[in-house]
This record gives structure tokens, sequence and C-alpha cells, in this order.
């Protein structure tokens, strides 16, 4: 199928369309493996209950957990770093003038 012979608006209306296709087979894929899953518990002996009450035993790491501030800016304590992710400018501006990181560790 050559895309190039489309207008935009047929292409917004085909990418729409593409959209509601894959809901509807991740929803329909969803809902077999449900299906798979408790034909298998139910074959164990093992409870719609029991295996829903299976999920909360294991280790659940917290996304969006807070971290803690590992640099401080020595005069304005408002200016705060984890450490993660990318230096912020005064971060940088600090590192750039010849100052240790460990000179503004928490």
């Amino acid at each position: 199928m050559d895309l190039s012979k489309f207008s935009i608006v047929e292409l917004r209306a085909l990418q729409d369309q593409v959209k509601q296709v894959l809901t509807d087979l991740e929803q329909q894929e969803q809902a077999k493996a449900r299906e798979q899953i408790l034909a298998i518990a139910h074959s164990a002996g093992i409870s719609l209950q029991d295996l829903l009450a299976a999920q909360g035993r294991g280790k659940i790491v917290a996304s969006g957990a807070k971290v803690a501030v590992r640099y401080r800016h020595p005069s304005d304590a408002l200016l705060q770093w984890t450490g993660r992710g990318r230096q912020p400018k005064w971060v940088q501006e600090w590192v750039a003038s010849g100052q240790s990181l460990d000179a503004i560790r928490v």
C-alpha cells in the first residue's frame, strides 16, 4: 500500500482506525490470556481468591518513589540534586569552576 498517495485527512483517519484496531486486539489478547491463566489455576486447584492473594506476596518496587538528595548548593539549600539524571545547571557551573562534587555532597 503506497501511503504517499493519501491525503492528510485520509492518513489521520487511517491512523485512528489503526489505533482502534490495536486497542481492540490488545483487549482480546488480554482476555484470552486471563482465561488461560484462570483455566490453569482451576486445573491446579487454585481458587481465584488464592491466585489474587498471591499477587501481594511478591516484592513490589514503587515507581515514582522519592529519592534522597545527594547534593545541595552550599549557599541556597533549595537547590538540590539526587545525583540521578542530568546535572542541574548549578551543579554544572560548580564542577566547571573546578570545585569537587564531594564538597556539596549531603
